[in-house]
């Protein structure tokens, strides 16, 4: 037997326990809202908006299909199903690599970055709504700094690196 198994639970206090429901429901009910808000008006989902913000984020807005999976926090076979989709909307091309024949790059077309273009502005507007004009600075920069102390114990990495999605404005990629 593991000696976690041996050891008895630490059992959450009331206070932490109304925290930990309170973060779920939030998290759950905000990430619905978003999913909803962008296939109400982009057409696409969450996913695919973090895959075309990702690529418009970087040099020539492409990556490597498997950095691209690491950004995205998603397998390398749930993302290539989603490029294909990117690709049939004509958003996103794949290319092979020419140093590695087993590697393909994901390259955000001028069609994909419109579509990002035309996206984002309704989905700042909605995380606005949800989550950022619902605190206060001071939440703001707590909010940020809890996560990042989350995303540090998780992965070891800092949202600093890069983790998470954001919200470009157009003329950023």
């Amino acid at each position: 037997m593991s000696e976690t198994a041996l050891r008895s639970p630490r059992w959450l206090s009331a206070d932490e326990q109304r925290a930990w429901r309170a973060y779920l429901q939030a998290t759950r009910l905000l990430a619905e809202h978003l999913e909803a808000q962008l296939q109400r008006d982009s057409g696409m989902p969450h996913a695919y908006y973090e895959i075309l913000v990702q690529l418009s984020e970087t040099p020539d807005r492409r990556l490597r299909m498997s950095e691209l999976a690491e950004r995205t926090r998603s397998s390398r076979s749930r993302l290539s199903h989603a490029v294909a989709r990117l690709e049939d909307a004509g958003w996103v091309q794949r290319t092979n690599c020419a140093e590695d024949r087993r590697g393909a790059f994901a390259e955000l077309t001028d069609a994909g970055f419109a579509a990002l273009a035309d996206a984002a502005p309704g989905h700042v507007e909605a995380v606005r709504a949800y989550l950022v004009d619902r605190l206060t600075p001071a939440q703001v920069v707590q909010l940020r700094e809890i996560s990042e102390a989350v995303l540090a114990g998780l992965d070891g990495q800092t949202a600093a690196d890069g983790v998470g999605p954001g919200c470009p404005h157009p003329s950023d990629g």
